[in-house]
C-alpha cells in the first residue's frame, strides 16, 4: 500500500470548525465521491468541507469483498478508533440494509448473515465485517491526495482529527456517488 502526499485540503465554504463550535449538537457527515469532498454538518448547517481520497476503484457502489470500491448509501458511525493504523478512524456501518438485501438476492451472503446484518443495523451496532459483501469501511487519516484505500474514505491527519473530535458513535453518514 502506498500513501500519497498532497497539498492541504481546499475548503469550498468560508467556514471552519473551531473549538467554540465543538461539540456539535447534531453532527452529520456527507461524502460526495465525484467531488472528492466530505462535508461536516451540524444539523443542516455546513460546518466544514474536507478533501478526501477513496478506494482504488472509486466509481460505482461497493458490491463485494475485495472490489476496492467505497460504498454508497446511508450509514452511521459505529465506532471511533484512536489507535488506528491510519492515525484515527471512524467505522462506517457497511453493509447497510440495501447492500444486505442485494447480497442475499445475489448469493453473496447467506440468510443467516443477512439476518445478523439486519439485527445489528436495527440496534445501531456493528454489522458483520467479514462476509462476501466486505467490510472494514472507515473514514480515516493518512492522506487525501489520491484514491488509494481498499474502499475507505481518507483524509489528511489534521482533518480526521477535527472530524474525530466532532463525530460520535451514531453520527449519520451519507455517501453519494
Amino acid at each position: 500500500m502506498f500513501v500519497a502526499l498532497c497539498a492541504k485540503p481546499i475548503s469550498l465554504q468560508p467556514t471552519t470548525a473551531t473549538q467554540s463550535q465543538l461539540p456539535l449538537t447534531a453532527p452529520r457527515i456527507v461524502v460526495k465521491k465525484a467531488e472528492r469532498r466530505l462535508f461536516l454538518y451540524d444539523g443542516n448547517k455546513l460546518v466544514k468541507t474536507y478533501r478526501i481520497g477513496l478506494g482504488l476503484s472509486p466509481k460505482g457502489d461497493k458490491v463485494r469483498q475485495g472490489d476496492r470500491r467505497t460504498p454508497e448509501g446511508d450509514f452511521y458511525v459505529f465506532t471511533r478508533n484512536d489507535k488506528s493504523a491510519f492515525y484515527l478512524s471512524l467505522g462506517v456501518s457497511y453493509p447497510n440494509a440495501p447492500h444486505a438485501n442485494r447480497g442475499l438476492r445475489d448469493g453473496l451472503i447467506s440468510k443467516s448473515q443477512h439476518d445478523t446484518i439486519m439485527r445489528a443495523l436495527k440496534l445501531k451496532k456493528t454489522p458483520p465485517q467479514n462476509t462476501g459483501l466486505g467490510g472494514d469501511i472507515y473514514i480515516h487519516g493518512h492522506g487525501a491526495g489520491s484514491d488509494w484505500t481498499w474502499g475507505c474514505v481518507a483524509l489528511e491527519n489534521d482533518d480526521i482529527r477535527e472530524l474525530f473530535n466532532a463525530a460520535t458513535v451514531g453520527t449519520p453518514v451519507t455517501i453519494l456517488p
